[in-house]
């Protein structure tokens, strides 16, 4: 689970108005420059960046946020996937996000690169991870007048226990690239993905598998090769983005390993993730949701467009050449979808 535009311009032209004009472009510059100001802002002095105190029976740590732009009634919260990847996942959101005045936040859950690494597997359950969300959201000033919460992979499962307990706090959710059950997901990638592959690949990958030799360079060379440029991001892995392969260099293992495993090919072990499912309880959701689903995706997008029927705002978007990172291997669908639902829940047409 480690592991998307937009042209506003509007053209008037009466002879008329001739002396309205340079007011509308005035109004339009000054729009743009209280976006980007850091004006009156509590975190002028760091460009936007915050560590935010989280409380834990283990103790007082701190979660690195950057906040970009500003907006009132649109405030995207990015919860990365892994778990214990890193924001850099989604820095491509530079591309998308400002043009719209979409105000955005960058966010290390506990234990990622940016933010505080306790060496202590007791903190990294779900549970504990909902309330540092909510800790994050109160530090920022996020309620349901404002607050898109965008969870992707392992962030989707985050999300969607976020809503499940706090849904009153928000205004929109998306849930990107995960499905609701993970006995489905390991069914998915063993049952259907896995076979894909060319038999003596896939034979070789799971007899590495058997013997837990997981550290073997083998072993990651065979899934970059035949398996992660087919369903994580569909490009060859020299060409992957720098950001991603970033991220990847500053995963924390124990994290990832305690919580989802050693296995690319659903969670395994006793990896506490294994038997999460949530997918009876998708009624529960009433706030305003997009689940974004992409054909080659390590999720079944099958599953994922259900899941957008069953809570009860739903809608899902399809992301026809995307993969697990839609965001970056379907980029333009992926982001004007997401944009699209931002903008509709804003102004009360979704």
């Amino acid at each position: 689970m480690k592991p998307t535009l937009f042209l506003i311009l509007f053209l008037t032209i009466l002879i008329s108005c001739k002396q309205e004009t340079p007011l509308a472009k005035e109004s339009t510059n000054t729009s743009k420059s209280e976006y980007l100001s850091f004006e009156n802002r509590d975190d002028q002095y760091t460009g936007g960046i915050k560590m935010i105190p989280i409380t834990t029976e283990k103790g007082t740590f701190k979660v690195w946020t950057k906040r970009i732009g500003n907006n009132p009634t649109k405030k995207v919260l990015l919860l990365h996937g892994g778990p214990g990847m890193t924001h850099e996942l989604y820095e491509c959101a530079d591309g998308y996000f400002p043009q719209e005045d979409i105000e955005y936040i960058y966010y290390d859950q506990l234990g990622s690169y940016y933010s505080d690494q306790p060496d202590d597997i007791s903190l990294w359950n779900t549970a504990r991870f909902v309330e540092e969300v909510e800790q994050v959201r109160i530090a920022l000033g996020l309620d349901s007048s404002n607050f898109y919460l965008l969870g992707q992979s392992w962030g989707g499962i985050l999300a969607m226990e976020y809503a499940l307990k706090y849904q009153d706090n928000l205004k929109g959710l998306v849930i990107s690239n995960m499905m609701s059950s993970i006995p489905e997901y390991n069914a998915y990638a063993q049952e259907v993905l896995g076979p894909q592959l060319d038999p003596e690949v896939y034979k070789e990958i799971k007899d590495l598998e058997a013997k837990e030799d997981f550290a073997n360079p083998r072993y990651g060379e065979l899934l970059f090769e035949h398996y992660y440029t087919e369903h994580v991001l569909r490009k060859p892995s020299d060409q992957w983005p720098e950001a991603v392969m970033r991220t990847l260099k500053h995963a924390n293992n124990q994290v990832y390993v305690h919580m989802q495993g050693h296995s690319e090919f659903g969670i395994t072990g006793d990896a506490t993730l294994k038997d999460w499912d949530i997918k009876e309880r998708l009624k529960e959701i009433k706030v305003p949701t997009l689940v974004i689903g992409s054909a080659h995706d390590t999720m079944n997008p099958e599953h994922m467009e259900w899941m957008s029927k069953q809570v009860q705002k739903g809608r899902y978007l399809h992301c026809p050449n995307g993969s697990h990172l839609s965001q970056y291997d379907d980029q333009k669908t992926y982001f004007a979808g997401v944009i699209k639902f931002i903008e509709d829940v804003d102004s009360e047409v979704f």
